[in-house]
């Protein structure tokens, strides 16, 4: 993901393709933010639809927050899978996923999951923080609260955020084939994700600092904490296959559904991750997969888990060298306003996946 600069952002929408914002003027293309900075669609690149075009027209300071919310997204897929022998690897290019975007494993539910959250998250904080002129804080809980609280202050807007990304992300899916029903499975459950680890956070009024009144209102959770929440999803993500319920009478929405694989097992609720098939072998390089294998990869010698060098390097070995590192240390505070730092030199062992 090319993340320089915003007046140069690369997004992604949920089928993995690219759409672009450059500094160029075009007359068919041009958007102006509230700022009045010209940003401008590439059209070199995949454009969005245009209904999602027509969102971003109709919420004048949205675009920032969109692109903010998948950069966040793909950085927190990055950490969450860090030591894994998938670890959410990004390329420069059309798919910033590559071809895993195109299957229905459990890291394409990943990583559906974690950017409609994203979009999700940093919309609802820009509402807040009032950097999109469309919404606002979300003022609705006033008022009594509790015996010695009341609700008031400024909530994080999660309904606008859940509103705008549902019609934003999930507009980007065509169909109503299994893959379509899990990627917007998938979308939502991360948006859920977001609005379900939601907390009250408070403030206290009284004298002399005592807490005899306090005021409350509603807050987002942190970023790390809705990817902490999906990757146990990930982990326990349920395999689906195609339901219909044979009924002409039934909605289209209830005709077709999801459906466990195993019949024996329960349904998979809205907060629960879903995929139909086997995850490729992430072990060697495969250009039919788009797998970069981990060869190459640092591990940990002395781990028995996911990240040690026998499970991470697939029983292929791994080769060990030192090198020199060298960094401030000993930093010192001189008043005022002067830090003085020594320089340490440390030997790091480092193990590589052959």
């Amino acid at each position: 993901l090319a993340l320089s600069s915003l007046s140069n952002t690369l997004a992604v929408n949920n089928s993995g393709r690219w759409w672009g914002i450059i500094n160029v003027a075009s007359s068919t293309n041009l958007l102006t933010d509230s700022k009045n900075v010209q940003l401008v669609l590439d059209p070199s690149l995949q454009l969005l639809s245009r209904k999602q075009r027509k969102l971003i027209r109709q919420n004048p300071g949205i675009l920032h927050s969109v692109s903010s919310g998948l950069q966040t997204a793909i950085k927190e897929c990055k950490w969450q899978f860090r030591n894994r022998r998938w670890n959410c690897p990004t390329s420069q290019g059309p798919n910033i996923f590559g071809k895993i975007v195109n299957r229905g494993c459990r890291e394409t539910a990943f990583i559906f999951a974690i950017t409609s959250a994203g979009v999700t998250h940093s919309v609802a904080r820009s509402c807040s923080e009032g950097s999109i002129e469309s919404c606002t804080c979300d003022y609705r809980r006033r008022g009594p609260g509790g015996p010695d609280w009341h609700w008031g202050g400024c909530s994080d807007n999660i309904d606008f955020g859940r509103l705008f990304g549902r019609e934003f992300v999930d507009s980007s899916e065509k169909g109503r084939d299994l893959r379509f029903l899990m990627n917007l499975h998938n979308n939502e459950a991360g948006r859920m994700t977001v609005f379900s680890e939601m907390r009250q956070e408070c403030k206290c009024h009284g004298m002399s600092g005592s807490c005899t009144v306090r005021t409350c209102w509603m807050r987002l959770p942190t970023f790390r904490a809705v990817g902490d929440v999906l990757k146990d999803r990930f982990d326990g993500a349920s395999r689906v296959v195609y339901g219909n319920k044979g009924s002409n009478r039934a909605s289209r929405v209830e005709l077709h559904h999801l459906e466990p694989e195993n019949p024996a097992h329960k349904p998979p609720s809205p907060h629960d991750l879903v995929y139909f098939e086997k995850s490729p072998n992430f072990c060697t390089y495969s250009g039919k997969t788009g797998t970069a294998g981990t060869a190459g990869r640092f591990c940990n010698s002395s781990s028995p888990g996911l990240d040690g060098c026998e499970l991470l390097c697939c029983g292929r070995g791994y080769r060990t060298r030192t090198q020199r590192v060298t960094e401030r240390c000993n930093c010192t505070f001189h008043w005022c306003c002067h830090v003085s730092c020594l320089n340490c030199t440390n030997t790091q062992v480092l193990h590589e996946c052959l």
